[in-house]
């Protein structure tokens, strides 16, 4: 609150925080303030969307990937860059997208929180499922099947939802194994070499029990965007997941766009920066003019 105004404004710093999820696990988090944040007095938190970046398996908000990525979205609004369970100096095991959602909540609650009411999350990759599976549960009425059945597993907090999802090189299903790096993932997550493996050499601490019951699949999660615009962006030479990945996708969400990047790889390492500007302007054009 500043001049004693009953509307938050945005208070131009950057700003580094642990976060608190709903199960209790302690998320590092990043905010940086955008554009805007010289202007005297601060524009309205409803004219300043709010980008909230889920980096890929084995990432985190200090990858020089996500900070590069991180740096084009602070062109067009504020950001918020975080590291999930199991990476970087969060807490916890990295349950490879399942209980994620609730690192994504805590992460677009503070944003909320900091005075946004405009939220884009963009996920890549592993973070991809998450935004997908966040929307549909934080964006689903709460007499849905979905919400009703989630909503007392994953504790889900108001007010953590999102306003548009970007979901980049997102997997569609679960436990796919179609191409040689996804094999090779699935060893690191599933083999107790593995997960020493993912410790030592990716920095990524990986939980040892199985999904009990099974997340829904993002595929499955997607019809539940149904009044959340969902932009589903993929390269056409991405290693892990061939096309039919975000095709499917798209099939299922009721108000999905593809973009199908020529010569893109996966993720964040390979989104260039034009890319990353379009799905900015992209989260923008949803943006109140006014208070």
């Amino acid at each position: 609150m500043t001049g004693g105004s009953s509307v938050p404004l945005i208070t131009p710093t950057t700003r580094r925080t642990t976060l608190r999820t709903d199960d209790f696990v302690p998320i590092e988090a990043l905010y940086e303030p955008g554009p805007t944040a010289g202007q005297d007095p601060p524009p309205h938190p409803a004219q300043v969307p709010l980008f909230v970046l889920a980096h890929g398996f084995s990432g985190s908000l200090e990858r020089p990937a996500l900070q590069r990525a991180a740096a084009v979205f602070a062109q067009y609004g504020a950001v918020i860059t975080f590291s999930f369970r199991g990476h970087g100096r969060s807490g916890g095991r990295s349950t490879v997208g399942d209980r994620e959602v609730l690192d994504l909540a805590a992460a677009v609650a503070w944003g909320r929180s900091l005075g946004h009411s405009h939220v884009i999350t963009v996920g890549f990759s592993m973070g991809g499922s998450v935004v997908l599976r966040h929307g549909a549960l934080y964006g689903a009425p709460s007499g849905s099947s979905y919400a009703s059945e989630q909503r007392g597993r994953t504790e889900a907090r108001s007010g953590a939802g999102a306003d548009a999802v970007v979901a980049v090189s997102a997997p569609a299903r679960w436990f796919y194994r179609g191409t040689a790096p996804m094999r090779r993932l699935h060893w690191v997550v599933t083999r107790p070499l593995g997960r020493l493996v993912g410790r030592a050499g990716l920095r990524t601490r990986i939980h040892t029990e199985a999904w009990d019951p099974v997340p829904l699949s993002p595929v499955e999660a997607a019809p539940y965007l149904s009044n959340t615009p969902l932009l589903v962006v993929h390269g056409d030479r991405d290693p892990y997941f061939p096309l039919d990945h975000p095709r499917s996708l798209v099939a299922a969400a009721p108000r999905a766009q593809l973009w199908i990047e020529p010569g893109m790889g996966h993720a964040e390492n390979a989104a260039a920066e034009e890319l990353l500007a379009r799905i900015a302007v992209w989260g923008r054009a949803g943006v109140p003019d006014g208070p």
